[in-house]
């Protein structure tokens, strides 16, 4: 049997502040929503625009990143699976379900910071790989990239000790 796949990639706005609450097992969880804005033209050719409310959870420290930086109209980039959340509604006996992005990696996007510098951040997976023989290559994801240290020539494969 095939095994399934599941990858959302959205960037949007916040539609609310982010909230920060923690499990009983002591596991930090940030439920935040992303407003994702979409222009098309309708069959007559006009000009039509929609909105979608994507409901997010982050866990552990990206969580607690997203709530102590982000606010409503935080502008994000977030990539992570979709997870679908069943209960039932304790005040009329429905069940219900959710499905929600559970954030594996975040970008703020735009703006300024207080100090002058861009507010676009990074959080999230690995930047570094590791090779066969165990050594690391990479580096802090994060990092700034600096124009002048783009190479001028492509960069030949044969080089890089994989």
């Amino acid at each position: 049997m095939a095994r399934g796949f599941s990858k959302a990639i959205i960037t949007g706005n916040l539609t609310r502040d982010p909230e920060l609450r923690n499990t009983p097992n002591g596991a930090s969880v940030c439920s935040f929503s992303v407003a994702v804005n979409r222009s098309f033209r309708d069959s007559s050719g006009t000009q039509q625009e929609t909105v979608s409310f994507i409901d997010c959870a982050a866990w552990g420290k990206a969580g607690e990143i997203i709530a102590q930086y982000a606010k409503k109209g935080t502008g994000i980039l977030v990539s992570g699976r979709l997870d679908q959340r069943s209960w039932e509604d304790k005040t009329t006996g429905q069940k219900r379900s959710r499905v929600e992005v559970v954030v594996e990696d975040f970008n703020f996007l735009g703006g300024t910071n207080q100090d002058g510098g861009n507010s676009g951040s990074s959080f999230g997976g690995e930047a570094a790989f590791a090779s066969s023989d165990g050594a690391s290559y990479g580096g802090d994801a994060s990092a700034e990239v600096v124009p002048e240290d783009i190479p001028d020539k492509p960069i030949d494969l044969g080089e890089i000790p994989f």
